[in-house]
């Protein structure tokens, strides 16, 4: 009788930990949906030259993988469990799904920050050379504050 016990404990065990993993799996799923969303955004802000919304954008982002770190550090163990417990057991049908889904998330991610990427870069290689192409008025004068013979070398401030 004492055997069932401890079995039926360790059943209600496994099936805890498979429901939190679940549940953290899709936490994740929605961070990283929510800052696919943000890179989408950043992107239109980066094609419309809107510095303030790509720095707002840059830093949610940064908060959200904040986030998504936060929520990887707890799923690694949990993880580590269920590929134990898959080999024992029969496993909640859809975290496979979950999986399969979070793993294409993390695959657009990275496509669109790598496209994100090279539009900051195209983007500041036209800067550069805007600022290279401006005139600068004063470039071959000799500067006011230059010593020259006419310069005071001495200020009478007696009264």
């Amino acid at each position: 009788m004492h055997t069932k016990t401890l079995n039926e404990s360790e059943i209600a065990a496994r099936v805890a930990m498979l429901k939190r993993f679940r549940m953290l799996l899709e936490q994740q799923r929605l961070k990283f949906r929510e800052y696919l969303t943000v890179l989408e955004n950043q992107e239109k802000s980066i094609s419309s030259d809107d510095t303030d919304a790509i720095i707002q954008y840059t830093e949610l982002g940064e908060s959200i993988i904040s986030e998504i770190f936060t929520i990887q550090k707890v799923i690694d163990p949990l993880e580590y469990m269920y590929t134990d417990l898959c080999a024992h057991s029969t496993t909640l049908p859809d975290i496979p799904h979950l999986k399969t889904d979070l793993d294409d998330l993390q695959q657009k991610v990275l496509a669109q920050n790598k496209k994100n990427r090279e539009l900051l870069q195209t983007c500041v290689i036209g800067l550069r050379q805007q600022v290279a192409s401006l005139k600068r008025p004063y470039a071959h004068k000799e500067s006011i504050y230059a010593a020259s013979s006419r310069t005071a070398a001495l200020v009478d401030i007696s009264l």
